[in-house]
Formats: structure tokens, sequence, C-alpha cells
């Protein structure tokens, strides 16, 4: 079974996003900050894919990017999405240069979603 992170420090999103991607037959960990992340990745080894928020207290989404890409130089990172509600294209583009899979822009619509999901789990059936 195909297991995602969620990162996000808006609860009512972290919780919306999880129903979402479960619903899609997917298994889900989810953190409010980077370190919590961090501590899931460490407990979770078979995460799949990342799904993070950009703007966080604690750290930004782009932090986390820059943490794996030091933590995984052999190779073997994991695929990041970043979403958000306010970044512009400098965001954007920096965060691609950093190793992000893909952007998101908030608010998350269903079927960018799912066509992110299909992109990264093709032989996965959806729902």
């Amino acid at each position: 079974m195909n297991k995602i992170l969620l990162i996000d420090d808006d609860e009512d999103i972290l919780v919306e996003l999880k129903e979402l991607v479960m619903l899609l037959g997917f298994v889900c960990c989810s953190a409010r900050n980077t370190q919590l992340a961090l501590v899931e990745l460490e407990r979770h080894p078979d995460i799949a894919l990342i799904i993070s928020d950009l703007r966080m207290p604690d750290q930004s989404g782009l932090r986390l990017l820059q943490i794996l890409n030091e933590r995984y130089t052999d190779g073997q990172r994991i695929p990041i999405i970043i979403t958000s509600g306010h970044a512009d294209m400098d965001d954007v583009i920096t965060l691609f240069r950093n190793g992000a899979a893909d952007f998101l822009p908030k608010p998350i619509h269903y079927e960018h979603l799912v066509e992110q999901l299909e992109r990264f789990f093709p032989a996965h059936q959806m729902g």
C-alpha cells in the first residue's frame, strides 16, 4: 500500500487533505510542522510521497526540501509536492531548483490532487 506524508500547520487543511487521500486508497501519516515530519519519516521509512505546505511557523517547506537533500545524498529522495496559497513565481522557481517534484496552489482542487497522485502512482487504483 502506498504511503503519503502530509504536512500542514493548519489542522483543518490537514484533516481535509488526509480524508481525500485516504478515500483515494492511500495510507496517510501527517505532521503539523517540519520537526514532526522528520520524526514521521524516521518512523515510516516506506513513505513514498510527501505533500507539504510551504509556509509553516517552525520551518518552511523549502527548508524541508533542503534538509532532505542533505540527508538523502544517495539519490533515494522521496518526491515532495509543495502547496501554498501565498507563493509567488520566485517561490515556485526556488522550490523547483531545490528539488520539489511539483507545486499545487491552495486551495487544492480535487482534480489536481488526483492528477498528481496518478502521476506518482500510475499503477494505483484510485478510490
